[in-house]
């Protein structure tokens, strides 16, 4: 019930709180806050309880793998966005992701080699990512079926991740880990409903936001077996907001010069 209670809860409600924040305080917050690892926190938190400490830390390392081919969803789709539709542009993502997986589950690479990798996955990506050709215009008030159909999208690609789980062991597991659910709930939604200039702000701030995610899993892949499973997710979690609160204040200071000349 436990699991069960993990999969159908947090990573639905991390969506729309998500969308809710960019809706108040703009795409690039939005896309910040969903870099967070609610939705791969969870399903490694489900491996520790289903699996045991030492799976989960394989999986953790395996995940900071995984954050690259994250990464490389994200630009492919930006890079995609201008000139094919939503659809088109999360397929093209979802393969990138894919190729990304297939490649790294063929080596095994430490949690401090992946967390390197990963670094500079999140530079590189940062770079590739195109920019906003002009300023966020006024939209109309989404429909009252948006956050629904956004939690239900997330609640769904969860569940097929993690039924996948109990037999791929704990590096292909990892690998997978960080599948682009809120990513891709988030972009498609934006993308279609908002347009390309608005999706480029949101992704800029999930790309900025991955260091956190990053940091969150190097320190499950270090401490899991060492320390019991909730004292090495409380570390996990205190070291992913800290890092994530200090880019939320750094992001802030920089937009606000910005702001002051327009």
């Amino acid at each position: 019930m436990l699991l069960l209670a993990l999969k159908v809860t947090l990573a639905p409600s991390f969506v729309v709180g998500a969308s809710l924040a960019a809706r108040r305080f703009g795409a690039r917050i939005g896309g910040l806050i969903g870099g967070l690892p609610v939705v791969a926190g969870p399903i490694l938190l489900a491996y520790a309880i289903a699996h045991g400490r030492a799976f989960a830390a394989g999986a953790a390392a395996g995940t900071l793998l995984g954050l690259v081919s994250l990464t490389a969803f994200v630009v492919v789709y930006a890079r995609l966005a201008a000139r094919l539709p939503w659809s088109a542009s999360m397929l093209g993502g979802w393969v990138a992701f894919s190729l990304g997986t297939l490649l790294f589950s063929l080596v095994s690479v430490p949690a401090g080699g992946a967390l390197l990798l990963a670094g500079a996955a999140l530079l590189a990506g940062l770079a590739a990512l195109p920019r906003p050709r002009g300023s966020v215009r006024a939209h109309n008030p989404p429909p009252a079926w948006d956050l629904p159909l956004r939690a239900g999208c997330a609640l769904a690609l969860v569940l097929a991740l993690t039924a996948l789980a109990g037999w791929l062991g704990p590096q292909l597991s990892g690998l997978l880990a960080p599948f682009p659910i809120i990513a891709t709930v988030l972009a498609t939604f934006t993308h279609a409903q908002r347009g390309r200039d608005e999706l480029l702000l949101m992704q800029r701030g999930m790309v900025s936001g991955f260091g956190a995610f990053a940091l969150f899993f190097f320190t499950l892949a270090v401490t899991l077996r060492h320390v019991s499973t909730p004292a090495a997710f409380a570390l996990a979690s205190a070291v992913a907001l800290t890092a994530q609160a200090a880019v939320l204040l750094l992001s802030t200071r920089a937009a606000a010069p910005a702001a002051n000349e327009g």
